[in-house]
């Protein structure tokens, strides 16, 4: 039976050693995200933010503590098992797109498809298109990530993190190098996929957006400071 949380984060510790000293970027932390929610984390540079990112994607691994995601122990799978469990279950958004230069916007979403296998091979084509057109830019699907603006690097790389249609989409500062109108498209993106049943997770440092979200959560020295739920 799916249960309505969808991350749960317990006792969770991570530090990172240094040649002086360890630093701890996250701090016991307790936390848990149901299906549908959408999410934004804030807090200072160094608050911890994108460690916990990391930490729910199994891009790092806790010093201590249990990351669930899905009823999948994170924590605990081995690389080869982690990589398969990522590709199908999470979308990943950077602040920096990370497309492929020398391929074509269709072709970043393709490969994404290609490396997982979720999508059937002759279904493929076809979802690249619906996704360029969800996000915007099925006109630009045969140019190269150079050809396109900011703005449009950063909907293409939402297209391909949503290649394989995964339960939960996080964001690392996807607004950080937009302009507010780009932003606000991409905001309208995620809202729309929080509609049609999304889990998506945001890491931000831009508090102007955060009314944006159904739910506010503060990090501060590795710690969750606060957690809001915003009523409409």
């Amino acid at each position: 039976m799916q249960t309505k949380e969808l991350i749960r984060l317990e006792g969770v510790s991570l530090s990172y050693p240094p040649a002086s000293a360890p630093f701890r970027a996250l701090r016991d932390v307790d936390l848990s995200v149901h299906r549908g929610e959408h999410v934004a984390i804030v807090g200072r540079s160094g608050s911890g933010k994108s460690s916990l990112l990391n930490l729910i994607t199994g891009l790092d691994r806790p010093s201590a503590g249990s990351v669930i995601v899905d009823g999948t122990e994170v924590h605990a799978l081995k690389e080869g098992p982690l990589a398969l469990w990522r590709g199908r279950t999470i979308g990943i958004v950077f602040q920096f797109f990370q497309l492929l230069p020398t391929m074509t916007i269709s072709e970043n979403v393709h490969l994404a498809m290609e490396l997982v296998g979720v999508v059937p091979k002759p279904d493929r084509k076809a979802r690249a298109v619906e996704l360029l057109e969800r996000t915007g830019i099925a006109d630009k699907a045969g140019s190269l990530p150079s050809e396109l603006s900011g703005g449009e690097q950063q909907r293409a790389a939402i297209a391909r993190a949503l290649a394989n249609d995964p339960l939960l989409l996080v964001a690392d500062e996807p607004t950080g190098n937009l302009d507010s109108r780009n932003a606000d498209l991409v905001m309208d993106i995620f809202d729309g996929l929080v509609e049609a049943g999304k889990t998506v997770v945001v890491v931000t440092h831009e508090r102007s957006l955060a009314g944006r979200y159904a739910r506010v959560i503060t990090l501060a020295d590795g710690t969750v400071v606060d957690d809001t739920r915003v009523t409409a």
